[in-house]
């Protein structure tokens, strides 16, 4: 009896504990997702960051400034901005962002950037400006697990992809107040409901790119599931097969006339008449005399280009994984290109931020050089050819055919390259340390490289040019060997990159002579400037002025050469 008693104390005393670890456990939002991103650093307690994240912290919680869900302000040096899902009611709104605040609060102390996604809503701040920026990185992606996809995933992903595009374009066209569409397509008895999102302040383009980068990430993210979020800081989209929105935004934007109809449409479920398809048809039709002209000229300019990426793409797939014959297209093949891939645009686009200005590591003849993170988390350099470039298409695919050749530790490695949409990408593995003429020629660097180290520099350097010259399967000459083109790893080991102006010498050829002089005066030997005679001691000249550049720490142009004093540096 006295047992008895003591159980029913026991429970009447524990119900109330009981009650709030449960209530805990179901306060969690189970589909809240944060990133705490590590780049911009922390910041200490009591600092002016902190005080100011806290005040617009709390402007968040207590704000009726939430236009159509969207809300963005800045205290001090704090960036925030908060989105609500499209068809959430304001009180709905309030609540899902106190609840993100609690959580970005315990998840991403002192962090100075972080953001966070809950079911209804995104929060994210930043030490730096985030308005009306392109940026899809961090992100995340939440699967629907509870039952196995019915049907076969491919014809179910082609139908998604087809409502996406429609979804995208229709929001990205609206106004600047709400970025947001939702709709729906059937395959045999399934319907699929599907919904996309921006933040408003993005451009129509810039939105339009985000979930064109998103939608065709999902066949590695979401494929075979019966519902999945991709979550992005400037977008996201969401589809499931069952319905999980309202038709309409909660509170519809004002309707200018222009949009009213596409307004309308978007209330209900996104369903493209046929009678609509027929009258674009005929309209299309009445401005075919002139659009043919105009597509014509287009369409010979296109050619042009698709023609040189056809040589390029025959050139990685046919001179780099074969260079003999079709014949011995075998296993060895198969390894080479395995070791040399085509990389996909989107996710160059991502690893890059769509190659922002942050991620820009410098910039030469060729194009730009971004920094890039993989998905595994593995930095990458992509080197962008601009339109403009002086180097061009040759130069491209000159790196392309050697680099991928050759394989030294003192060599900069290509992992790949991108030719899609008229981009020509080169991917290279990415050195922490930037190049040579960084540390040489800048007094505060330059004490960083002790004499041991610029020893084992120069050791370095010269087993590459050795290997370039004597020792790989081709005789290359390098013709642009300077401290810009000596990168450096993490741990200060030199490899040399920028292979563009790079020639190979077959058989027994020992110089060549060229109408087309390429290089850096100063790193070239005399009779290469001035009669275009190049040859392995081209390099060798260009490796003596680096090494004087290297032991002096003065670049060359600040040696006094005497009458005869190419020569003595011969």
């Amino acid at each position: 009896m006295i047992t008895v008693f003591k159980r029913i104390l026991f429970l009447i005393f524990s119900f109330p504990v009981l009650t709030y670890l449960v209530t805990l456990t179901f306060a969690v939002d189970p589909f809240f997702q944060s990133r705490c991103v590590e780049d911009t650093g922390n910041y200490t307690a009591n600092s002016a960051y902190e005080r100011n994240l806290n005040s617009l912290f709390n402007e968040i919680s207590s704000t009726t400034k939430l236009n159509y869900g969207f809300f963005h302000s800045k205290f001090g040096e704090v960036n925030a901005i908060a989105l609500c899902r499209g068809d959430v009611k304001l009180n709905d709104c309030t609540s899902c962002l106190n609840g993100t605040v609690s959580e970005m609060k315990q998840r991403c102390h002192r962090y100075k950037e972080a953001i966070g996604w809950s079911e209804f809503c995104m929060l994210r701040y930043s030490s730096r400006n985030i308005s009306k920026r392109l940026e899809i990185s961090p992100g995340a992606c939440l699967l629907n697990t509870r039952s196995a996809v019915a049907g076969n995933p491919e014809e179910i992903l082609r139908v998604l992809q087809v409502l996406l595009d429609y979804l995208r374009r229709v929001a990205a066209a609206r106004g600047a107040l709400l970025k947001y569409a939702t709709g729906n397509s059937s395959l045999g008895a399934q319907i699929w409901y599907a919904l996309v999102q921006c933040t408003p302040d993005l451009s129509e383009q810039d939105c339009n790119d985000c979930l064109e980068a998103v939608t065709e990430g999902i066949r590695s993210c979401c494929f075979g599931q019966m519902g999945c979020r991709v979550l992005r800081p400037s977008c996201n989209l969401r589809f499931e097969s069952a319905k999980f929105f309202d038709a309409a935004p909660a509170v519809p934007p004002p309707q200018s006339p222009q949009s009213t109809k596409e307004e309308d449409k978007q209330k209900k479920s996104v369903r493209i008449p046929l009678g609509a398809s027929l009258s674009a048809t005929l309209g299309l039709a009445l401005f075919s005399a002139c659009g043919f002209f105009i597509w014509r000229r287009r369409n010979i300019q296109e050619d042009n280009e698709n023609s040189q990426e056809v040589q390029l793409l025959d050139l990685v797939q046919g001179s780099i994984l074969d260079e003999h014959s079709s014949e011995n297209f075998n296993r060895e093949n198969v390894s080479r290109s395995q070791e040399f891939p085509s990389i996909q645009l989107d996710i160059l686009h991502v690893a890059t931020n769509y190659f922002c200005n942050e991620n820009k590591l410098g910039e030469g003849g060729f194009g730009p050089v971004y920094k890039g993170t993989l998905a595994d988390g593995k930095a990458i350099a992509v080197k962008r050819l601009s339109r403009t470039s002086g180097q061009g298409l040759l130069e491209f695919k000159n790196e392309v055919m050697l680099i991928a050749k050759l394989q030294h530790r003192n060599l900069v490695r290509l992992l790949g390259c991108c030719l899609e949409k008229n981009e020509k990408l080169l991917v290279y593995e990415f050195m922490p340390n930037r190049s040579l003429d960084v540390f040489l020629f800048d007094s505060s660097m330059a004490v960083e490289l002790s004499w041991p180290k610029r020893f084992s520099i120069i050791k370095g350097i010269s087993r590459g040019v050795m290997y370039l010259h004597e020792d790989s399967r081709l005789r290359i000459i390098h013709r642009d060997l300077k401290a810009s083109n000596v990168l450096l790893d993490h741990e200060m080991n030199p490899k040399i990159s920028d292979f563009g102006m790079a020639r190979i010498f077959g058989g027994d050829q020992n110089q060549v002579n060229t109408n087309r002089v390429v290089g850096t005066y100063g790193y070239m030997a005399p009779e290469y400037a001035m009669e275009g005679l190049f040859s392995i001691k081209s390099d060798v000249f260009s490796f003596g002025v680096l090494l004087l550049e290297i032991i002096s720490g003065k670049r060359n142009n600040g040696f006094h050469v005497s009458e005869r004093g190419m020569e003595t540096m011969v």
